[in-house]
């Protein structure tokens, strides 16, 4: 009786030895994988320089002022054209010929509210004709270890001798003082672009957020998760008329402007996030004079 129960015990003993094994190989498994998501999620993401908000306390006389593009960043890694997110882009071998070993931060370009064209071309796969269409307009030479406009005159100087007809550099022009600054701001919103872009003389290239990089723009910006779609009336009859959003605080409200007839016949889906211009705020929080700019696409 008791070579049973000894023989028992032991039996549960190898039992709960067996599962706990199972657990800690489970849980390291699952640890192991994680990490590598997360890796293989980060490891190609470039380390870019990222603009602030100018305001009028800084003081940006002399330096660098250039048209803030509506386009999709991309960064040249010296092998390819990557997103912000380190995603590749679908770029033929010929839109990238000539391209140098070194990394490029530029931007892919259209023309100015052509965002969502630009964005069905680069999202599809077979759309080689049509990168015909896009520039890469370039605005920095990140790994040259020199100021802002050595590494500029260096990428310049590298496609004057390697040309290649899709690439183009933004165009650059000292600010003289605030009200050159707000002339041209005005220039640029009256031909339909999104604002400005201050760089201070001199600056090296900075990873992240820098004060020596500064986007101007006369509305404030943020982005929203679409929770609606309403029909419209009128003109916009059988197709969206606005949609209602809900911001980071859980406020909601409407957009009713700002989108072409292409996307009230395609709207952004419900819980995508969208980017919408506005101008200040009410009192409850809600932003003024709300109007849609452009869905936010994850490379």
């Amino acid at each position: 009786m008791l070579k049973l129960y000894l023989t028992s015990q032991t039996n549960i003993c190898i039992k709960k030895i067996n599962n706990i094994k199972l657990c800690i190989f489970t849980f390291s498994f699952f640890l192991c994988f994680t990490q590598h998501l997360v890796a293989t999620s980060t490891k190609n993401k470039p380390h870019l320089m990222l603009a602030h908000t100018w305001n009028e306390k800084i003081d940006t006389k002399n330096w660098w002022m250039s048209e803030k593009l509506d386009g999709v960043r991309g960064y040249w890694t010296g092998k390819q054209l990557i997103s912000r997110a380190g995603n590749a882009f679908h770029a033929p071998k010929w839109f990238i010929h000539n391209f140098p070993s070194v990394p490029l931060d530029g931007e892919l370009w259209i023309g100015r509210n052509q965002f969502s064209e630009l964005i069905s071309i680069i999202k599809t796969k077979n759309a080689e004709k049509n990168w015909n269409k896009i520039r890469y307009v370039i605005f920095d030479a990140p790994q040259v270890n020199e100021s802002f406009e050595k590494r500029l005159a260096f990428a310049k100087n590298w496609f004057k001798h390697h040309p290649n007809p899709h690439v183009q550099f933004i165009q650059q022009e000292i600010c003289l003082d605030q009200t050159h600054l707000r002339k041209k701001l005005k220039e640029i919103e009256l031909k339909g672009g999104e604002g400005l872009i201050l760089r201070k003389p001199g600056s090296p290239y900075i990873t992240g957020r820098s004060y020596d990089l500064l986007k101007v723009k006369s509305f404030n910006d943020d982005e929203a998760t679409v929770i609606q779609h309403f029909k419209g009336k009128g003109r916009n009859a059988n197709r969206m008329g606005s949609m209602l959003v809900e911001i980071k605080n859980g406020i909601r409200f409407k957009i009713g402007t700002g989108f072409t007839d292409n996307e009230r016949k395609n709207p952004p889906p419900v819980g995508s996030i969208i980017t919408f211009k506005y101008y200040g705020l009410t009192k409850s929080g809600v932003p003024k004079f709300a109007s849609f700019l452009r869905i936010r696409e994850q490379f």
